[in-house]
């Protein structure tokens, strides 16, 4: 049974050794416990509302749904959880989509032990208050509007990524050098939170930073199967027809 005079904390990360780390720095405060841990996103929405934790410390990187998705979970099963989010890296669109979220905190990994146990004390002591651990550029875009986040190069560069050019592609159509495109792609996935070119193409169209054309579905084959019926070629009907 959980202590009630220490606050229960939910660590979600999928590398076993950070989980580790974690632990033996909250278990060595008096007034923390760690109530559980988890690898995934599923599992962490099943311990949330199990455990009903006042505290969960996310990694954005876990197997399973996306961070976002993941914390509207955790809240909608256990409004009472403050929900602080431990990340490698930062981007501005990422953190407002999680601060719309509902998030309490934003840390980055380079944190140090003291403040990331003043972070939990922090939003365990103040429901209204939200401990944000990021960069001037990040808190600058916050205040903009959302297609500030990308420059017009970048929303181009993505724009053409959309549209499945490659990276030398993309750098002749913009008359840039192939490391420039990967050198803004970088920037891109940091500013985005993304992990892949699909993931970054993803979030920007769901923040209407770029367009992206749907893909009619393909026509249902004829009853009956076999060859009866199939479609030929351009180059098969000039056979057939000398």
């Amino acid at each position: 049974m959980p202590d009630p005079t220490r606050t229960g904390i939910l660590i979600v990360d999928d590398h076993a050794l950070v989980r580790d780390g974690v632990r033996e720095i909250l278990e060595t405060q008096e007034d923390m416990g760690v109530v559980g841990e988890a690898s995934d996103s599923h599992s962490a929405v099943a311990l949330a509302a199990e455990t009903k934790p006042q505290v969960v410390l996310l990694d954005i990187g876990i197997p399973g749904d996306d961070a976002v998705t993941t914390v509207g979970r955790i809240r909608a099963l256990s409004p009472g959880t403050a929900v602080v989010i431990l990340s490698m890296f930062e981007g501005p669109y990422l953190l407002r989509s999680l601060l719309d979220a509902g998030i309490r905190g934003y840390l980055l990994k380079s944190a140090t032990r003291q403040e990331l146990v003043a972070a939990i004390r922090s939003v365990v002591a103040d429901k209204a208050r939200t401990v944000l651990s990021v960069s001037q550029e990040s808190l600058l875009h916050l205040r903009g509007p959302a297609e500030d986040v990308l420059t017009p190069l970048e929303r181009e560069i993505l724009q053409l990524t959309a549209e499945a050019l490659s990276n030398a592609q993309i750098a002749a159509r913009l008359s840039l050098t192939e490391a420039a495109v990967k050198r803004h792609l970088g920037k891109i996935f940091g500013k985005l939170g993304a992990v892949s070119r699909i993931d970054a193409v993803n979030k920007a169209a769901a923040a209407s930073l770029i367009t992206v054309a749907t893909v009619p579905p393909a026509p249902a084959a004829p009853e009956g199967g076999g060859r009866r019926g199939r479609r030929r070629g351009p180059a098969e009907s000039e056979r057939n027809s000398r």
